[in-house]
């Protein structure tokens, strides 16, 4: 059919039996659910205009996936959980909820008789899971797209707003003028982390390996029964902390939190044995556009403004480092901001791209699959950070209380995503629990790892 669409080569990426991403995207809200209300507002949105959520996945003779259009029926789309999650009566909501997202982590793929979303409500639990497969966009997309169908908690007729972190990166690069040879330092930097990228690149999809510890993963655990647990930060408290080291960004201490958190883990887990220093290496999606505006949403649906709906993704290989207690809670941020101010030099993402398309384009997804499932085996851990409303907001007049990220698992034994939402950060903490059977601990270790940092700020600041 003309009308067809094929898939982005990350979107056929996605589809594939040893990755098979799909996103979880949990909310709560302050009131009850009206399941009547729900399928009406649904079938008014713009989700249900949108191409890629109105398609069914098909393929042709030679294997070859592509979108056809096709009608909705929301009552296929809505399922209503009516019953708590969890019999335990000692179990809360926000518990509740992440058992019910740690059984979808291992469930089965998605009907592909219908095109590929669902909302799961939880009506005892105050909550909704929107179930979406990776294929149909990527991160950036998918919120632009749910928030369109938000409006600000205070002032009912205005969008959110989103602050992209794409441009708050460009606009540091670009901050005061710099000579010639300053320029030609910095391109050549470029391209040295470049190269060095390109070889380690190579090596993790071929042979390089972390070293086993007790959040090892690798071949096969995508299938292990998984736990979620929820690590809650304060955006003030990180910004407090990026005060503390100069030039420093909240992605310099969320990184740094997270390298801390693993240390104190690790040191419990395994108090003797494990080298100072020991390096764990941690996989990162990265999105290559900007967040585009809501009001510029339904031009970038239809492919105008130069910037087509789809998954345009990068991958960057993050490293952290296993330190005692001995080593001072700044020290990581300083290190991790080196670290991360090299990465920034690079091409790292757009060539893990390029590369990925290229593989795709003339090998075909599962040389591309292997690559990829061979990059996750030998690497320790994923990380993602979706930037969410800095206000709060309402859906369908109801107030949402938390906006919550996780996805179904991969060959890691431990994946995390970090959702900002109106001054709070939740990161969902997705284990193999026969290999972390604590993450509620490992959460714990991350909150406590950035109050460490706060307090050594405080303590500068009073000398």
């Amino acid at each position: 059919m003309n009308s067809d669409e094929p898939l982005t080569p990350a979107g056929r990426l996605f589809l594939r039996p040893e990755i098979n991403q799909i996103i979880h995207c949990l909310v709560g809200v302050q009131n009850s659910i009206d399941v009547d209300s729900v399928k009406s507002q649904i079938a008014d949105s713009i989700m249900i205009q949108h191409p890629r959520f109105s398609s069914l996945l098909v393929r042709d003779r030679n294997g070859v996936e592509y979108w056809r259009r096709t009608s909705i029926e929301v009552d296929r789309h809505v399922i209503v959980v009516s019953d708590r999650v969890s019999d335990d009566v000692g179990v809360n909501d926000e518990k509740a909820a992440n058992e019910y997202l740690a059984d979808l982590a291992i469930s089965s793929s998605m009907d592909y008789s219908k095109p590929l979303w669902e909302i799961h409500l939880l009506l005892a639990h105050n909550c909704a899971v929107f179930r979406i497969h990776h294929a149909l966009g990527d991160g950036i997309s998918l919120m632009s797209l749910f928030l369109t169908c938000c409006r600000r908690a205070d002032d009912p007729d205005a969008l959110p707003t989103i602050v992209s972190d794409l441009k708050a990166v460009r606009s540091t690069r670009n901050r005061g003028r710099r000579s010639l040879g300053e320029m030609m330092l910095e391109f050549l930097l470029a391209v040295w982390f470049s190269l060095l990228f390109v070889l380690e690149f190579i090596g993790r999809a071929l042979w390089v390996c972390d070293r086993k510890t007790p959040i090892s993963g690798g071949e096969g655990v995508e299938l292990w029964p998984r736990k979620v647990a929820t690590a809650k930060f304060a955006l003030e408290d990180m910004k407090a902390v990026k005060k503390g080291v100069p030039n420093a960004t909240i992605n310099d201490v969320l990184f740094s939190v997270i390298g801390a958190g693993l240390s104190r883990y690790l040191e419990h887990r395994q108090p003797k044995g494990l080298k100072e220093g020991l390096q764990l290496t941690g996989v990162a999606m990265v999105n290559l556009r900007e967040q585009p505006g809501l009001q510029d949403l339904a031009d970038m649906m239809k492919g105008n403004r130069g910037s087509r709906w789809g998954n345009k993704l990068g991958i960057l290989l993050l490293p952290v480092n296993y330190y005692k207690k001995t080593l001072d809670p700044l020290q990581y941020v300083e290190r991790t901001k080196k670290m991360l101010d090299r990465k920034k030099r690079t091409f790292e993402a757009h060539f893990s791209y390029g590369i990925g398309k290229l593989v795709m384009s003339f090998l075909g997804p599962k040389v591309a699959c292997i690559l990829n499932f061979r990059i996750v085996c030998n690497t320790s851990f994923t990380i993602s950070n979706v930037i969410g409303p800095r206000e709060e907001i309402t859906i369908g007049g109801n107030l949402i209380t938390y906006i919550r990220v996780t996805s179904t698992s991969l060959s890691h034994a431990l994946t995390m995503h970090m959702m900002s939402y109106a001054g709070r950060a939740e990161m969902q903490v997705l284990v193999a629990k026969d290999i972390i059977p604590d993450p509620e601990f490992l959460a714990e270790c991350f909150e406590n790892a950035l109050l460490e940092m706060k307090t050594a700020v405080a303590t500068l600041t009073t000398k």
